[in-house]
């Protein structure tokens, strides 16, 4: 708990700010911004912010490719007092709409090519809008590069939000995780220590900035150390390389690092200069982990975090990192697995429910009291859906979800969402979705359909169906089409029999 006059996140990373011309950022055209540089752009942003009429505890949502404006954005939203709302790149107006009504937010900033369609949704609940395109350009950097770099932060308790994630679930619509100035700064500070985070760090940040791991555990956790990061716009695995002599950290999902294996120029002196991989967002195979430990003499560090709680565990900077395992409770985070049914404590090496708490923990669910209630046990454990066990050495290893949830290439695809407009296609009886092991995103979204006699649907025919209805992360990989799904005495229908079945289609 912080105990500083203000607990805003933006004064906790930079009041005590002792060397301004420190590299913060260096971005892919070799452009060098400093620490100071960098608060004097966020006291722009944050004035502009507050002429367009944002007030403390407003939503601010951002659907804009990476650039280093975009980073700017969440820091002046947060210093502002205002939540910051990060919404993916590859969300459909048709799902934009949803998010916008649900969180009201009083400003919304997208690419100038949607800058129309998301004006009519803004409309709707009286939001501004104003653009930033891929190279940091647009309404928004015009305006604040004329406003004053003076700005006094907003004061902000512990509890306040910062932002909302809007994560997936197993009923209903996408939920809105709040998280809070305390949330962020107390899980960023327990990653620097446990990570080892110095000034000498230089991280390559390929990641997205519109969810946890690339806004939060990346960002923060580099600017608290006051380390420096070369941000790259997306995946870049010869780059990637290259950049390895020169920089201590790679922050990655599976996918990057199975990409990375594929190239010849992947080797222990091309790696010799990086001090640590981690990776996360997804589960990293244990054969990818073993492979990149031949490859590299590097062990990659796997961690497990979600939407609603940053980061919960991580394997140990020193001391065996385990392929297959997600490691130990970070300090301060209490990990239990619990009998989903009756939520009793298990034994070691006993497969339940994953349950957490700590300061990482979300306040809750964004306009959703019986939801968050049902989320928590009454000692403040959240529930994470999450199918695991503790070993007999203490490592946690997630085993599979109890709410169905599919990850794929770090993004969380609610498969729900899916089955319905599947569902809705005209010769469709049903549908399931399904992940299930995929070597580039940890898991391939998969769908299993039933079709009416005689309709002769087939899998190009739902994939052409689905196309621009929905992101593409959330797209099948595969549609299987058969004659019908399997079921249980209550009816219900066995997913965990369809994952078993098509366990291998993804195998090479």
């Amino acid at each position: 708990m912080n105990t500083a006059a203000n607990a805003n996140l933006f004064s906790r990373l930079f009041d005590n700010l002792d060397e301004p011309g420190r590299l913060a950022i260096e971005t892919i055209d070799g452009v060098e911004i400093s620490y100071g540089e960098l608060v004097a752009r966020t006291g722009q942003m944050a004035n502009l912010l507050v002429s367009r009429g944002v007030r403390p505890g407003d939503r601010v949502a951002a659907q804009a490719e990476k650039s280093v404006p975009a980073l700017v954005l969440y820091l002046a939203t947060v210093r502002a007092g205002a939540v910051y709302l990060p919404l993916n790149t590859a969300y459909t107006l048709n799902e934009l709409d949803y998010f916008i009504a649900d969180a009201e937010p009083s400003l919304v900033v997208c690419d100038p090519s949607r800058a129309e369609g998301i004006g009519a949704i803004a409309a709707k609940v009286k939001a501004k809008v104003e653009t930033l395109d891929a190279d940091g350009k647009g309404s928004l950097t015009d305006a604040a590069s004329m406003a004053d770099t003076a700005f006094a932060t907003v004061a902000r308790a512990d509890d306040d939000l910062a932002a909302i994630l809007y994560t997936s679930g197993t009923t209903g619509r996408s939920k809105g995780a709040m998280l809070t100035h305390d949330n962020l700064a107390s899980n960023s500070l327990s990653l620097v220590d446990y990570w080892r985070f110095t000034r000498d760090d230089v991280l390559i940040h390929a990641l997205p900035i519109y969810h946890t791991h690339g806004l939060f555990v990346a960002s923060n956790v580099t600017l608290f150390a006051r380390a420096a990061m070369i941000f790259l716009p997306k995946l870049d695995s010869e780059r990637i390389i290259k950049l390895m002599a020169r920089a201590t950290v790679l922050m990655g999902v599976p996918t990057f690092y199975t990409r990375l294996l594929q190239s010849p120029a992947l080797t222990r002196e091309s790696t010799r200069h990086m001090r640590l991989f981690i990776s996360g967002s997804a589960p990293l195979l244990a054969d990818t982990h073993r492979e990149w430990a031949a490859r590299t003499g590097h062990a990659v560090l796997e961690r497990y975090g979600m939407t609603e709680t940053n980061m919960n565990t991580s394997n140990p900077y020193d001391g065996e990192r385990v392929p297959g395992a997600v490691g130990f409770p970070l300090p301060g985070v209490s990990i239990r697995v619990t009998d989903p049914e009756t939520g009793k404590e298990l034994a070691r090496d006993a497969i339940g429910m994953i349950e957490v708490k700590g300061p990482n923990v979300f306040k809750g669910y964004w306009r959703m009291p019986e939801k968050t209630k049902a989320e928590f046990r009454d000692d403040g454990f959240f529930i994470t859906g999450d199918l695991g066990k503790i070993d007999a050495k203490g490592y946690l290893h997630i085993v599979g979800r109890g709410k169905d949830l599919v990850i794929s290439g770090g993004f969380n695809v609610y498969p729900k969402e899916i089955e319905s407009e599947i569902d809705a296609m005209p010769g469709v009886a049903e549908s399931a979705v399904i992940g299930v092991p995929h070597a580039d995103f940890g898991e391939g979204v998969t769908a299993v359909v039933v079709c009416n006699h005689g309709a002769g649907i087939t899998e190009a025919d739902v994939l052409k169906a689905l196309d621009g209805r929905l992101a593409k992360f959330k797209m099948p990989k595969r549609v299987i089409v058969v004659d019908e799904l399997p079921r249980n005495a209550m009816g219900k229908v066995q997913k965990n029999i369809l994952r078993d079945t098509y366990a291998n289609i993804y195998a090479k």
